[in-house]
């Protein structure tokens, strides 16, 4: 029930998110001359530019010298996609309130569609960049693995999982800004810490479960295997994942609805 309740009270408004949407997307782009090219230039010349500096400059590690340099740099650019996904939220949700304060405190808005709304703007991106990395994976390889049918069953959870962060940091953010400060501090670290230009199997093994305590990581993880690697996660893996997941979107809803006639008094 707490799972299906979020996703009830999402479809209720869906006319608005869908509008809220379409207007953040539209407005990202208003102004320059080559629009929406951007969105796909950017990843096209990230993914370029790791391709050339570990052909050259700095080398393939030993774990993925095996699979070649384009490889390596295809792992790379699909671990910076989540990666880059997670922190564009966790970077913004703290004052996604402060920034819609006019909404929230001059009419009845369900300020909890806020959190769809940022994380499906967040997806729209992170899909142009994975269509570059499919279109990268099909001009070097001509194949793409058939796993990749089973990406959505990946995919699916760790959206419910981002939007539950972003439930959870929109309801601190709310009370003080130094939770975009603290995010602020945090990410750069995180992003060091989850497997994006390394394996599991590159950490020490007496390190590897604290490492594989990130579900971020462990999202990147499960995400190679389907699309570059051509092979299925391990089973355990994805069902800890899956709960933890649930766990995080059921208990961040209730905890922001809990509070959510306070945000009007402290934003």
């Amino acid at each position: 029930m707490l799972v299906v309740t979020p996703l009830e009270r999402a479809w209720h408004f869906r006319e608005l998110i869908r509008a809220v949407v379409r207007r953040e997307l539209t407005v990202r782009f208003r102004g320059s001359m080559l629009g929406w090219l951007w969105a796909i230039f950017g990843p096209l010349i990230m993914l370029t530019v790791y391709t050339v500096i570990f052909s050259s400059a700095v080398g393939v590690p030993a774990s993925a010298a095996s699979h070649g340099v384009f490889s390596y740099a295809q792992s790379i650019f699909a671990g910076l996609i989540l990666f880059n996904l997670f922190s564009e939220l966790a970077y913004r949700a703290p004052m996604l309130l402060h920034e819609h304060t006019t909404f929230i405190k001059k009419s009845i808005f369900p300020s909890e569609t806020l959190a769809w709304t940022a994380t499906i703007r967040a997806i729209v991106y992170a899909a142009i960049s994975f269509g570059v990395l499919l279109v990268f994976q099909l001009l070097l390889t001509h194949r793409i693995p058939p796993t990749i049918l089973l990406l959505p069953f990946v995919f699916v959870p760790f959206f419910l999982f981002l939007l539950g962060v972003t439930w959870f940091l929109m309801a601190l953010g709310s009370f003080t800004r130094d939770v975009t400060h603290l995010m602020a501090s945090i990410i750069p670290v995180l992003m060091f810490a989850t497997p994006i230009f390394y394996s599991i199997s590159d950490v020490p093994k007496h390190l590897q479960l604290v490492y594989k305590i990130n579900i971020v990581g462990d999202y990147i993880q499960m995400m190679r295997d389907l699309l570059l690697f051509g092979r299925l996660p391990d089973p355990f893996l994805y069902i800890g994942c899956v709960l933890a997941s649930l766990i995080v979107f059921a208990f961040s809803y209730r905890f922001f609805m809990r509070y959510k006639s306070v945000f009007v008094d402290v934003i």
